[in-house]
Formats: structure tokens, sequence, C-alpha cells
């Protein structure tokens, strides 16, 4: 989660929402992403849909059943939909979004009985890291469209 979590900053540092997402194939990182939506100027490019393409492209496949995924904000519906397509076997996030998220929070696609996979998850993982880097963010966000 480390990782994770500098990445997210490396997020905050580029004006993007500080999500950050690392995968991890036999204790070794093999993708690290960060969100890039403005950037990009691209909806899909949240740091975990990055940190899959690239995993799936270190491994050479986009099954990547032997792989942990760690995101430092709970999993969105389309984030956790493509967890799942991938056969990800767990996933362990920082902050839960009790409003959007899909791990537990506002729902639970990654265990989801109707689909092909389900996901362990562990959640809380440096929780009050992970929110307060959120929290800063949107702060600071609402504080510059104040005076504006």
């Amino acid at each position: 989660m480390a990782e994770a979590l500098r990445q997210a900053v490396r997020a905050y540092e580029a004006e993007e929402v500080p999500v950050g997402a690392v995968i991890v194939r036999e204790g070794l990182v093999i993708a690290r992403a960060h969100n890039q939506v403005e950037m990009l100027k691209d909806a899909t490019a949240h740091a975990e849909m990055l940190a899959l393409t690239a995993a799936e492209a270190a491994v050479g496949d986009w099954r990547l059943t032997d792989c942990t995924l760690y995101v430092t904000k709970e999993p969105c519906p389309m984030c956790a939909g493509a967890i799942v397509h991938c056969r990800l076997p767990r996933v362990v996030f920082g902050a839960p979004d009790p409003k959007g998220g899909a791990a537990g929070g506002a729902l639970n696609l990654l265990q989801f009985p109707g689909l092909n996979h389900r996901c362990d998850i562990t959640a809380g993982v440096r929780d009050e890291e992970c929110r307060t880097l959120l929290r800063q963010f949107f702060l600071e966000k609402r504080s510059r469209s104040d005076t504006v």
C-alpha cells in the first residue's frame, strides 16, 4: 500500500483525484498507476484501469489470476467490473467509498453472485492516510472554486 500511496501523491501533485494503484505478482510490483482522467481527458483513466492495462502487458495475458491489486480508495463500479473480468483473486484498498464504491460500499460487484468470478477483499489498509489525502484534495478544490 505504500507504493499505492506514493502513486496517489503523484495524482494529487498533478491536480488529479489522489488515487494510486499497484498490482503485485509473486511479491513484485508489476504495475503502478495513478488517476490521469484530467491529464488524458479520459473518463476511464482511473488508477485501477491504468494499472490493470500495465499488468496485462507485463504478464502477457488479460487474466491476472495470480495478482493482487492494492488501491488507495475503494474501486468504483467501472473499475470493479474490469477487476472481475481480469480475474484478480484479491483486492486490497484503503479508504472506503460508501456513496460510490463497488467493493462493499454502495454495492459489491467484486463478490456479486451472478458474475463468473469473485475477489477476496481486504478493506481499510492505511485507511487514515488514504482518507486524509482525499479530504485535503477536495478541501483545496472547494476553496479554490469559492474564490473564483
